[in-house]
């Protein structure tokens, strides 16, 4: 049997909704269930005017227990501006890591 972080993804949506105001969270399990691996799609009015670098230092500064608790995490960050025209545009993604087979990660490159 796996053994488990005690980190699940419940945690982490409640933790960033909470600490980065967050209007809207994803987040995927990409270990199977044992909770080691995640990534996220983050939404929030924090991020504005921030550089891609600073929006993940400030989810993973959020997030400073659970990510050291885990192997993975991959988070993705927009404004609420750029999710609505994402979305508008047809192009809101999921997770990465949603659309999976086996082992390989769909929309990815190496």
């Amino acid at each position: 049997m796996a053994e488990t972080s005690g980190v699940t993804a419940s945690v982490l949506k409640e933790k960033i909704t909470q600490s980065l105001a967050a209007v809207h969270v994803e987040i995927e399990d990409m270990s199977g269930g044992c909770g080691q691996a995640y990534s996220a799609i983050i939404v929030s009015p924090q991020f504005e005017k921030k550089t891609t670098l600073a929006r993940h230092r400030l989810v993973n500064t959020a997030l400073k227990a659970e990510v050291a608790a885990i192997h993975a995490w991959t988070p993705k960050c927009y404004t609420p501006e750029q999710w609505e025209k994402m979305k508008a545009d047809g192009n809101a993604e999921a997770a990465p890591g949603k659309e999976t087979n086996g082992e390989v990660v769909n929309g990815t490159t190496a």
